[in-house]
């Protein structure tokens, strides 16, 4: 049987490089990206698979129950690599109900339309790609691991811990072919510029000040997005059925200390004299329920599949910041809404 892998959320940050890892490595599969296209989705991160014959993309809504069972009925939907998901925390804290509607019942009604479309037929994969937020926050010590019980401790965690739930509970009910993974903190090229690397670099190249919540020491587990990108292609090509996996980077920093690094690395790269960047630090009040420290034991996936980060952290930080500097219309981009115009242009 053909795969024809239903990729949700496919033009957003960590979708559109599994995306793009897909149709590039595995040019028998028909991959078809379904995104809504919201402010955090660009078709512009996949100029450079867009006109491969394996590649399709399908502008629509995980709320859309009739939509997606079309899809599945159209396309012969065999698997699901589900990514699609509001995913920013204050946005979260702000309007919690669009992450409750998208996250959680955007994934019962993929679940609902791959039960019923597959009738319990074997060679099927429905992979759920999580965040570690759903485990709550740790001490000074310890790790996260698969059996970690959850707590979650804000409207996003707690919406993904829901759709976790959710799977899990197709599998042992219905017996629908799950994967489940939980990642850390991505970084790299084309992630929106809400988010702390790529807005500590947009607005160090601006001169803007750098936000930092409370006093700066929160610690964060950070993952390079194209090694996330390869951990999902193991797990859904090798991992097992009704299985959880944790994908970390071995990268614990505080935020503080993080916003140094990226201040330091940039005034060698813009010419600025050692420390000018620095001043641009602002402690602000700290994020409501704000977890104090993330980081993932990641053995399961290396003991079992042989996966392990490719980067060194401060590698993949000099080469995200490069790319940012390199690509400062990406970010005027997403940032004024062409990626519409764009999407006008090619797709409709």
């Amino acid at each position: 049987m053909k795969k024809k892998i239903l990729i949700t959320g496919g033009a957003g940050f960590i979708g559109s490089h599994v995306v793009k890892l897909f149709v590039k490595s595995y040019p028998d599969y028909e991959i078809y990206n379904l995104d809504k296209l919201t402010y955090a989705g660009n078709l512009k991160n996949l100029t450079e698979i867009e006109n491969e014959q394996n590649y399709h993309f399908i502008k629509g809504d995980i709320q859309d129950k009739d939509f997606l069972t079309t899809i599945f009925e159209e396309k012969g939907i065999t698997d699901v690599i589900h990514l699609a998901a509001e995913s920013h925390v204050d946005r979260s804290i702000s309007g919690p109900m669009e992450f409750i509607i998208t996250n959680i019942v955007g994934t019962a009604n993929l679940l609902e339309v791959a039960r019923s479309s597959w009738k319990n037929e074997s060679n099927h994969i429905f992979y759920h790609i999580s965040t570690d937020e759903v485990y709550g926050s740790l001490g000074d010590e310890g790790f996260f691991l698969e059996d970690t019980s959850y707590d979650p401790r804000s409207p996003y965690s707690a919406s993904k811990a829901s759709s976790d739930h959710l799977v899990r509970a197709y599998f042992h009910t219905y017996n629908l072919p799950v994967k489940i993974s939980n990642c850390s903190n991505n970084y790299g090229s084309h992630q929106f510029p809400e988010k702390l690397i790529p807005l500590v670099i947009n607005n160090i190249k601006n001169n803007k000040a750098l936000p930092v919540y409370g006093t700066g020491e929160n610690v964060r587990d950070w993952l390079w997005v194209e090694d996330h990108a390869r951990a999902i292609d193991a797990i859904f090509h090798k991992g097992e059925l009704g299985e959880t996996y944790n994908i970390g980077g071995w990268n614990e920093w505080t935020n503080i200390d993080l916003v140094r690094k990226m201040c330091q690395i940039m005034d060698e790269k813009l010419g600025r004299t050692p420390g000018t960047n620095e001043q641009l630090i602002t402690f602000v009040t700290d994020r409501a329920g704000h977890d104090m420290r993330y980081a993932i034991d990641a053995t399961k996936i290396k003991d079992e599949l042989g996966w392990i980060p490719s980067l060194e952290f401060e590698e993949g930080l000099e080469k995200t910041i490069d790319w940012y500097l390199s690509n400062e219309d990406w970010i005027e981009n997403v940032t004024s809404g062409d990626y519409q115009k764009y999407y006008d242009e090619h797709y409709s």
